[in-house]
């Protein structure tokens, strides 16, 4: 008879909360009181869900209210091979043993981090139930392979992001998961602070963040002739580092914002007169 040899389990190696701090402040100009209401939720442990156009600050808001607070940031991009497994963690093969490793959730939950999902709704709807006991004065992690329950670090915050522009039948977020968060509300910057905020991430003139913010306006204008979404300050600071670099401002801008943004011919000559006018 052969001897069984049993399968020992280990936990994983300690995660550092520092390996998840943010060093130095991210450069976030505020466009209300946003931050106010972030910190209060913090304060109540709330959790906090950001609503905004893609590319108009919502993620470096994030990372400007972590650094704020103090505390580790995890960051989650959402899609749709999300699993369950992926979030809390799983068991995996390491020197000929068995090893649990915790997921991005489970890490956050023990060491009291901020964990962000960004663009939630591209998630599975069976894997973002998963946060639902964290949610509410439960305020727990269950993982169903350990049959552990994980009580929250007093200093955990769970926050979510996306795109209410994307919401459809198959993408929209479900009453049950919505209900369960506070909201705060993102658009693009007023122009004059568009126009500070790509000056100091791009390092270009006045002058040229300002004829970027009035081509980004026009393109926001004419997003009921077919344009799916408009030119996110992302993009426009995109053109903006490219011009640093020496290209011309129409090659730019067709690059970081007008290719990006459709790939439709009849939008792309419309865009294309914008930029001409401009640049």
């Amino acid at each position: 008879m052969v001897e069984e040899i049993p399968v020992k389990k280990q936990q994983n190696t300690e995660i550092r909360a520092e390996d998840f701090r943010i060093t130095e402040e991210p450069f976030y100009l505020p466009a209300g009181n946003e931050a106010v209401l972030f910190q209060a939720a913090y304060d109540a442990r709330l959790p906090v869900m950001l609503k905004g156009p893609t590319g108009c600050g919502k993620t470096r808001f994030v990372q400007h209210m972590s650094f704020r607070l103090g505390r580790p940031l995890i960051t989650v991009a959402c899609h749709e091979d999300l699993f369950v497994s992926d979030l809390v963690g799983r068991y995996i093969l390491k020197n000929d043993e068995t090893v649990w490793r915790d997921g991005p959730l489970t890490t956050a939950v023990r060491m009291g981090a901020i964990c962000y999902f960004d663009e939630i709704v591209e998630a599975r709807k069976d894997t973002t139930v998963v946060i639902h006991p964290l949610t509410d004065d439960r305020r727990t992690l269950y993982i169903d392979k350990k049959g552990e329950v994980i009580p929250a670090h007093p200093d955990f915050l769970l926050v979510i992001s996306y795109n209410p522009g994307y919401q459809s039948v198959l993408k929209d977020m479900k009453q049950s998961t919505r209900q369960r968060f506070t909201a705060l509300t993102f658009d693009y910057p007023a122009a004059e602070h568009e126009i500070t905020i790509i000056c100091k991430e791009a390092g270009v003139d006045q002058e040229t963040a300002d004829r970027l913010v009035r081509l980004g306006t026009r393109i926001r204008n004419i997003r009921e002739h077919g344009l799916t979404e408009g030119a996110s300050t992302r993009l426009l600071i995109y053109a903006a580092r490219l011009i640093r670099q020496g290209v011309a401002g129409a090659d730019a801008c067709r690059a970081a914002i007008c290719q990006p943004l459709t790939d439709d011919e009849g939008l792309q000559e419309t865009l294309d007169d914008l930029v001409k006018d401009l640049f």
